[in-house]
């Protein structure tokens, strides 16, 4: 899966809230300065080539919709993102932002009881 630039990403976001719309309906959403109705119709059609927008046609005008889910897509950028920068590395990655960030005792220790609870989720469905 490809990697979203920044103005792919916008209008995914948009459509992962809005799960179809008309590209009016997208330019509506986003904030001052809007961009053109033909910028944002090319990147829908760039998303659309690369796979992460379908559409269905009504005469000329198309309503779009997402054929990723934000979840699939999250997943595969960060761990993009920690073999990119720490060595695909949880520990590292959480240990550069528990740094950067100045996090206390307490967040951490909450951050390790929230995925030993997500883990555990995870073995009780049945997704090791």
């Amino acid at each position: 899966m490809k990697e979203l630039t920044k103005a792919e990403e916008q209008i995914m976001q948009l459509l992962w809230k809005q799960e179809k719309a008309f590209v009016k309906d997208i330019i509506e959403k986003i904030p001052e300065p809007k961009p053109a109705y033909n910028t944002v119709s090319t990147i829908i059609r760039i998303l659309e080539k690369k796979g992460f927008v379908g559409h269905n046609a009504y005469g000329k005008t198309h309503e779009y919709f997402p054929l990723i889910s934000r979840k699939e897509y999250t997943g595969t950028y960060m761990k993009n993102f920690m073999s990119n920068y720490f060595s695909g590395s949880f520990q590292e990655m959480v240990s550069f932002f528990a740094k950067e960030d100045n996090m206390s005792l307490s967040d951490l220790d909450e951050l390790v009881k929230d995925v030993k609870r997500d883990l555990e989720n995870n073995k009780s469905e049945g997704n090791e």
